[in-house]
């Protein structure tokens, strides 16, 4: 699978079906969901399936909140979204769940303003089939004004994709798929009034499926963001609606929607609060664009917030921005997160269709800066790729290029599975270039060059020159072939030089 046609995974909405929704009275016995989205969203390789969630759960944040009522958890292509989903369910891990209401969000029928229940026996997944508890299902038809409509349910992710996390952490429990239809106040606190009132004294968890801002560029969709969590955590629904209508005041800042789940929100918000809820954390915080794959241009947030009884109030630490430490050099331990991050990148992409989301370490790997990925095999150069101008945090930005070298170098074939155990990857971290008055301040085996004449131009680290043994004569004269030109290009008058130095280590670091 290539990273290209991922990245149109996880931040599109499924098609609007064709048709008015089937409603039925009864449930229809036996119907078993078929997985609608194994393979786009999530995995569909069971062994590939379940290493994605050990992962996330592996890197996921330690509980906060001690017996959550209910969640907030992110629903996008788990490559985006799915370390910030873990971090939520986290939370309830250790609990004895026996049922778990999924509230999804409506992205199929626009038409379609009820809930709709899902009226079979299970949702099939590349693990298996999590049983529906048809109980509580028809109850919530009967007390909550649902309604039982499979329909609602063929194609849409924002509830099948959070099966596989139910599957993984709560292996026995059943679970109650629901799409709400919207986000009219007073259908939500029917039905949330009525989930608490079948909930209580049940071992039951409530997941609200919903992601964050579509579609702005990254630091607007921070802001954005971090006022609708606010408005969640302070257990405000009225306040998320209020951010639905504010996206036509937003400067034209490219912001669609701030919540696409606010009708599972609101449902989730009343029913904690009728079950003694008065907490909600905001457990952890995302855009696609932190993601190794992002575009930072164009992004979808992602957050997860718990509910819980306890002291009434919000807990907005995870929102609490980490300064980035602009000028400190690198030391050992940020030298070896930058290279574990690497090669797990590159693994997990190979082998779980996932990538590890960036984060932690010291507030040195926050700074942007330019960096190169390189990897050899057996000493011999498998890929190279790089950015001298700063593009993002340098935790980021390693991660990204270590995909980019390890599949988009177009000089070579992208890097097998069968070939990881020969791999060893190498890490530049890069000044600011400078230019230089000529050819004369170039030093071999300090510097990195780039060249550029016209339209042309390439670029040498530092340490090419010291492998090659190239005096500086050879070293630019192979530049300038680099870029496309004759040897001596570099003399041209309209040749310019500049020059950097590069942090360069790699993997023996960590031997």
């Amino acid at each position: 699978m290539r990273i290209s046609r991922l990245v149109l995974l996880g931040i599109a909405a499924a098609a609007v079906l064709a048709g008015g929704p089937r409603l039925r009275a009864d449930p229809a016995p036996q119907e078993i969901r078929p997985p609608a989205f194994a393979g786009q969203f999530y995995p569909a390789d069971p062994a590939a399936l379940r290493a994605a969630l050990e992962g996330f759960m592996k890197d996921a944040l330690p509980a906060r909140v001690d017996g959550p009522v209910a969640l907030v958890v992110p629903h996008a292509g788990y490559i985006y979204s799915g370390q910030i989903a873990a971090d939520a369910y986290r939370q309830a891990a250790a609990a004895p769940v026996e049922t778990v209401v999924i509230l999804g969000a409506n992205h199929t029928s626009g038409s379609f303003r009820r809930v709709s229940v899902y009226d079979g026996e299970g949702y099939r997944t590349p693990l298996g089939v999590a049983r529906v508890d048809r109980d509580l299902a028809a109850a919530l038809v009967k007390e909550g004004g649902g309604v039982f409509d499979a329909s609602l349910h063929e194609r849409e992710h924002s509830v099948e994709v959070q099966v596989p996390f139910v599957q993984h952490l709560f292996p026995r429990a059943a679970v109650v798929p629901v799409v709400v239809g919207s986000a009219d106040p007073e259908s939500c606190r029917r039905f949330g009034r009525a989930l608490a009132a079948l909930a209580a004294g049940r071992r039951v968890l409530i997941v609200a499926s919903s992601d964050l801002s579509h579609y702005p560029e990254r630091r607007v969709a921070a802001g954005v963001d971090r006022r609708t969590l606010e408005a969640i955590a302070g257990m405000k629904a009225d306040d998320v609606g209020d951010m639905r209508a504010r996206p036509a005041n937003l400067d034209g800042r490219g912001v669609e929607t701030c919540a696409c789940g606010e009708g599972p929100i609101r449902v989730a918000i009343e029913a904690a609060r009728a079950l003694g809820a008065l907490r909600g954390t905001v457990v952890s915080y995302a855009n696609s664009g932190d993601t190794a794959i992002g575009d930072p241009g164009r992004v979808v947030g992602y957050g997860a917030v718990a509910f819980s009884r306890g002291e009434a109030g919000a807990d907005l630490r995870a929102l609490q921005p980490v300064a980035a430490d602009p000028a400190g050099a690198l030391d050992a331990d940020d030298r070896k997160a930058l290279l574990r991050l690497a090669r797990e990148t590159i693994t997990r992409y190979l082998r779980t269709e996932t990538v590890p989301l960036p984060r932690g370490g010291s507030a040195r790997l926050l700074r942007e800066s330019g960096a190169f990925v390189t990897l050899k095999t057996h000493g011999q150069l498998r890929g190279c790729i790089g950015r001298i101008q700063p593009a993002g945090p340098l935790l980021q930005l390693v991660g990204t290029l270590a995909l980019d070298s390890a599949f988009r170098d177009r000089r070579f074939k992208p890097v097998g599975a069968g070939e990881l155990k020969d791999i060893e990857i190498e890490v530049s971290v890069l000044t600011p270039p400078v230019s230089v008055p000529g050819p004369d301040a170039v030093q071999p085996g300090r510097d990195g060059v780039v060249l550029v004449v016209g339209d042309r131009s390439a670029v040498f680290l530092p340490q090419v020159a010291t492998e090659q043994g190239w005096s500086r004569t050879e070293l630019l004269d192979n530049l300038a072939q680099k870029a496309g030109l004759a040897s001596g290009a570099w003399r041209d008058r309209r040749a310019r030089l500049l020059t950097f130095r590069a942090d360069v280590f790699d993997e023996s670091l960590l031997k």
